[in-house]
């Protein structure tokens, strides 16, 4: 077990490495091309950013498989499944697509064709669906055409569910990466606790998906300097339900031999016989449930289901009160409520300890998600621990104290015979303007301002 895991982990830190790397030179490429395009009327970022972010995560993507295929343990996926190859082909064509998006624009209809089209390819290289597992009945075995529709649907819906949610400075990269996590702990808890070989592949379509996340999380958090754009979130998309079509239809739940002792008993040791069906909803649960609000709502105004609107979930978040990254945390927290919290019901479904606390986190969720007005203070001792950009940030939202102190103030600080000092000269000099009688002079320095008071109170006098 120590072997496989370090494998694995040695697979996702390449994976995300090269991500990492790549994002940098990616970025200066995007805008020598001029994958800057302008900013829309439902984009909440205000400067243009370049996109293409998609072409560092395919890097990511080829690197992490090709260090696997070298492996001793994770290198066996390779010789026992095509799967592995499958992904890659797909993969290869819906970015090519992507990257056609973020440049030029492809139109709505033409990419969900095409969209289907790369779905169609994984399948015909054998990553689809052989059967289902349904709760009560077992096992239904699925004609091929039925078996490719169910295929081609699973990844189109998840493709487009991960593509609408992208709307926030790493909001998509970040969701993803929580239900990649979730997908690998019980992907890998299928092969190595029931020692099915046929969900290797998913485990390791996981394990590479969290290492393309984590290593363009860096780049795209806010304030973000790249976007991942069409080429980046279609491909998340698709390595995700990659590894859902992996583990729904290509392992045998009859091979774990659950169905033993009472009715009861075999009622609760069926869960991770039909979770399969459950787990890839609950993973991309709160964008499916995006997609489906945004669906119903243009097609209720008479509006066409692709055209793009200002009413995504991130954006009524903004909308209430909340800043891009609570927002962002926000949607981090119910995406992995939901998707752990159905991993940790695969594994125990009848501790009964298990619904109260996701109950209370839920309750949590809903108190934080209802208080958009409440801002954090970092404390004093802490403000080396935040970075720059934030921190410079955090003081322009702090609450106005006044101009700058200028040299006398900062004098008057230095003790008590500095403010008697202050107090002289202040007698002697004029006293220094107002803000009120100089807030029209925008940009104004301590010295600048002085020097113009000074010249209106000679302009008085003679007078």
């Amino acid at each position: 077990m120590g072997h496989l895991v370090r494998e694995y982990l040695l697979t996702l830190c390449v994976a995300a490495a090269v991500t990492y790397l790549l994002t940098g030179p990616v970025r200066k490429f995007a805008i020598a091309w001029g994958a800057m395009p302008a900013i829309r009327a439902r984009d909440v970022h205000r400067e243009p950013t370049p996109r293409l972010g998609g072409i560092a995560m395919f890097g990511g993507l080829c690197a992490g498989l090709l260090v696997a295929s070298q492996l001793t343990n994770v290198g066996e996926v390779f010789r026992i499944s095509d799967e592995p190859r499958a992904l890659l082909s797909g993969a290869g064509l819906i970015w090519l697509i992507g990257v056609l998006d973020d440049k030029y624009g492809v139109d709505a209809l033409i990419k969900l064709g095409l969209q289907m089209i790369a779905a169609g390819v994984m399948v015909l290289q054998g990553l689809t669906i052989l059967w289902l597992p349904v709760p009560t009945v077992g096992l239904v075995a699925v004609t091929p055409l039925q078996g490719t529709l169910l295929t081609v649907a699973l990844v189109v819906i998840t493709i487009n569910a991960v593509n609408f949610v992208d709307g926030l400075d790493g909001l998509a990269a970040g969701m993803v990466c929580i239900a990649a996590a979730a997908f690998f702990l019980y992907a890998y808890r299928i092969w190595y606790g029931y020692g099915i070989e046929a969900a290797a592949p998913a485990t390791l379509f996981a394990a590479v998906l969290m290492g393309m996340c984590l290593g363009f999380l860096p780049h795209n958090l806010h304030p973000a300097r790249i976007f991942m754009g069409d080429s980046g979130s279609m491909l998340l998309g698709l390595v995700l339900a990659a590894g859902a079509v992996s583990v729904t239809g290509q392992v045998d739940p009859d091979a774990m031999r659950l169905f033993s002792g009472s009715i009861r008993n075999a009622v609760f040791e069926m869960v991770p016989v039909y979770m399969p069906l459950l787990l890839p909803l609950t993973i991309i649960a709160v964008p499916f449930a995006d997609l489906v609000l945004a669906i119903v709502r243009r097609t209720w105004n008479g509006h066409s289901p692709f055209s793009a609107d200002r009413g995504h979930l991130h954006h009524r978040l903004l909308e209430i009160g909340h800043s891009q990254s609570r927002a962002v945390l926000i949607m981090y927290f119910w995406s992995a409520l939901i998707a752990f919290g159905a991993v940790a019901y695969s594994v125990q479904s009848a501790n009964a300890v298990l619904v109260p606390v996701v109950m209370a986190l839920s309750a949590i969720g809903l108190v934080v998600l209802l208080l958009p007005r409440f801002t954090p203070r970092v404390p004093s001792w802490a403000q080396r621990l935040v970075p720059p950009r934030y921190r410079d940030r955090m003081a322009a939202r702090a609450p106005e104290a006044g101009p700058a102190p200028g040299p006398e103030a900062a004098g008057a600080e230095a003790g008590t015979g500095a403010e008697a000092a202050s107090t002289t000269a202040s007698s002697e000099a004029p006293p220094p303007p107002s803000p009120a009688s100089l807030s029209g002079l925008n940009g104004a320095t301590a010295v600048g301002d002085r020097h113009r008071f000074a010249v209106r109170r000679k302009i008085d006098s003679r007078s």
